[in-house]
């Protein structure tokens, strides 16, 4: 056999390196490969678990008011496994582009409603259940089929409600209890109940400030002021800077924030009060006239001169009026709070009037208000300058933000919403002019209701001289704020944090069962780097065993050995 050359023994040497290098090739791309592969597998895991995290849950909550109820479905989603992140609002429905496609009439700020309240419902169960079927219904298709039994309904009623005694109002919530027992909502007959006033404004200024960006995180933008006002009461909500009365004062951990919150009711200064106080305080002026109709006859400056109705004043009663025919405490109040209201429109008396109601000056209420403010009230003032001293405990650069029966008289003036009450005031006269002088044309009127020409001075003398407040403090909206959605996460707190200790306790659990099979992953990656880097060092060495074994000496060589 002959015997290999140098050559070739050459040629054998580089081809090993050469088998060398391409297996060093191989392993990188391995490597390189096994890497590829564990950022995908760690970009799938913690996408399940983000997907897992943003599971977005509902709350349904009815706003049982004085004039009608509504509901209102929340859909919510946990921001994160602590408690003190705030969930995020995903949807609000009804919606604004829903609204403006149901909007009759003069309804402005939210139109899924049925009327009247439901505190004319006492004893009346077909009444309740004609009011809430429609609201529950619909919630029902916007809440997914297979989390109605995990969805939490509150029906929270206000002022309405809250004026009836307390015998009178459980059969109302009884009555309501029966409806929530056939569908599958979530409910617990303590998520059926009248709110306090205090409770109602506190929500409120929940809602405005979470929508607004002011809670949940720390922030140097300081919280907003709430003025809402309905149709029988007038809600107030302010972070106070400085100890006051207890009995107003909410303190609440909202976020990783804790705050001091000022907040309470005024019960007879919504827009609905307030008219009929202006009824009683005509009737202390004006001459009591019998009309043809048997009632009293009551003369209004605010209302059109085509304007007649009949009139069931319930606060009225016990006033000073000197030609009664009887003197009976009952006699007066069946007389007067039968009245026939005409009207005789006028706009300097008007805006007097509206500012004395808002002053109440007529002194009706005085006693009440008087204990609810804690003697802070002050109606010395005929003109109500002052006259509600309520809001001396917030920071002077305080930013109110005036909400519901506030921003649907405004929105009908079509001022921006930055206007002041001098230009409310003005454009009122000027719209209240129009109407007047075209009361004929029916379609106008109805849209701005009759007791539109009241409204305006009245809102103007609330936010001016009851409240004392200054042009540049007041921003009126937005259209879509409500105290509902304060209440579905105050009162739906327990859902969402119990909600994100699930979320949290079964994340920690996957991020456990990753990490480990991550490092198993890991281990494994290490152990074969280790391989192929002994197998590189060793190379070499093999590809000399195995030419000494595999290849035979010459001869000449051989023999010189020899």
């Amino acid at each position: 056999m002959e015997p290999k050359s140098p050559s070739k023994l050459k040629l054998l040497s580089s081809g090993s390196h050469s088998c060398r290098g391409k297996l060093k090739i191989c392993a990188l791309v391995t490597v390189t490969l096994l890497i590829l592969a564990v950022g995908l597998y760690f970009a799938i895991q913690l996408g399940k678990a983000h997907i897992f995290v943003s599971e977005s849950y509902f709350t349904v909550v009815v706003d049982c008011g004085s004039t009608r109820t509504r509901v209102y479905v929340y859909e919510l989603l946990s921001r994160g496994v602590t408690k003190w992140e705030l969930p995020v609002l995903v949807h609000s429905y009804p919606e604004s582009s829903m609204k403006n496609h149901l909007r009759k009439g003069s309804c402005e700020y939210h139109c899924l409603q049925t009327e009247p309240g439901l505190d004319k419902f006492v004893g009346n169960a077909s009444g309740v259940r004609s009011s809430l079927e429609p609201l529950i219904n619909w919630a029902e298709q916007w809440v997914p089929i297979e989390k109605h039994k995990e969805t939490p309904i509150f029906v929270l009623a206000t002022a309405g409600l809250r004026r009836l005694g307390n015998e009178h109002a459980m059969k109302v919530l009884d009555d309501v209890e029966a409806v929530l027992e056939e569908h599958e909502f979530l409910h617990n007959r303590s998520w059926i109940r009248v709110l306090s006033g205090r409770e109602e404004a506190y929500y409120g200024w929940v809602a405005l400030n979470y929508q607004m960006g002011r809670l949940g995180s720390p922030s140097n933008l300081s919280t907003l002021g709430l003025l809402d006002l309905g149709g029988s009461s007038l809600q107030i909500a302010v972070e106070e800077n400085h100890a006051i009365n207890e009995k107003y004062l909410v303190s609440s951990k909202l976020g990783s924030i804790e705050h001091e919150v000022l907040a309470y009711s005024l019960p007879s200064f919504g827009l609905n009060a307030a008219f009929e106080r202006s009824i009683a305080t005509l009737l202390q002026r004006q001459t009591l006239e019998e009309s043809r109709t048997d009632a009293y006859r009551v003369r209004h400056p605010c209302l059109d001169s085509n304007s007649e109705q009949n009139f069931t004043c319930y606060d009225c009663f016990g006033i000073n009026a000197t030609d009664k025919k009887t003197s009976s405490s009952s006699t007066q109040k069946t007389e007067v709070t039968s009245l026939h209201v005409v009207g005789e429109p006028n706009w300097e008396e008007c805006v007097i009037l509206a500012r004395t109601a808002a002053a109440n000056s007529s002194g009706l209420f005085n006693n009440f208000i008087k204990d609810s403010l804690v003697g802070k009230a002050d109606f010395s003032s005929s003109t109500g300058t002052n006259a509600l001293n309520t809001l001396s405990v917030a920071p002077p650069n305080t930013s109110f933000h005036a909400l519901s029966g506030f921003f649907a008289v405004h929105s009908k003036l079509k001022l921006k919403q930055e206007a002041n009450f001098t230009d409310v005031l003005e454009k009122g006269q000027q719209l209240c002019s129009r109407l007047w002088k075209n009361s004929s044309s029916a379609s106008e009127n109805r849209n701005y209701g009759e007791r539109f020409c009241f409204q305006v001075p009245y809102i103007a003398s609330l936010i001016h001289n009851a409240l004392s407040l200054l042009n540049n403090n007041i921003t009126f909206g937005p259209r879509d704020v409500s105290w509902t959605l304060g209440a579905a996460l105050v009162e739906g707190e327990f859902i969402w944090q119990n909600s994100s200790e699930t979320l949290g306790t079964a994340l920690s659990l996957n991020i456990t069962n990753f990490f480990s099979s991550t490092l198993f992953l890991l281990v494994l990656l290490i152990c074969l780097g280790l391989v192929v880097h002994r197998r590189q060092i060793k190379f070499p060495m093999l590809g000399k065993k195995r030419i000494a074994a595999g290849v035979s000496l010459p001869s000449y060589i051989k023999r010189q050995q020899n």
